[in-house]
């Protein structure tokens, strides 16, 4: 079984920047993808960002050229680094990970084995 602890939530202005963390544990190398989503209660839960293990990135075109995701494969851990936040940011934030696929393409969809139990994030003036 697989542990995901995510960290760096909070509270920021418009324009103001984030980085999220999350770990898994224990570390086995073996986790071919890891993703971060977002919710709002009431709402479903929504693809971020997520990060293969050979390093490709997938975007979901809201957050397109103001996240980045990055991974430590020596760690099984992954980053995302929001930018240019807005208010419409504000939400959830839940990391999963996956051994299933294939390491070079992961999807920005719910389909994951492993979740963390989430990070605020809020974004308001």
């Amino acid at each position: 079984q697989v542990q995901l602890v995510e960290s760096g939530g909070g509270s920021v202005q418009p324009g103001g920047s984030l980085r999220l963390s999350c770990s898994a544990s224990p570390y086995t190398g073996t986790l071919s993808c890891m993703c971060w989503f977002r919710q709002l209660p009431g709402k479903e839960r929504e693809g971020v960002a997520a990060i293969a293990s050979d390093g490709s990135p997938n975007f979901a075109e809201s957050v397109k050229g103001r996240f980045t995701i990055t991974k430590d494969n020596t760690k099984d851990t992954v980053y995302l680094q929001m930018n240019n936040l807005k208010p419409e940011d504000t939400a959830m934030y839940f990391c999963a990970a996956d051994r299933k696929f294939n390491g070079r393409w992961c999807p920005i969809s719910p389909m994951y084995d492993y979740w963390g139990q989430g990070t605020q994030v809020t974004v308001s003036s």
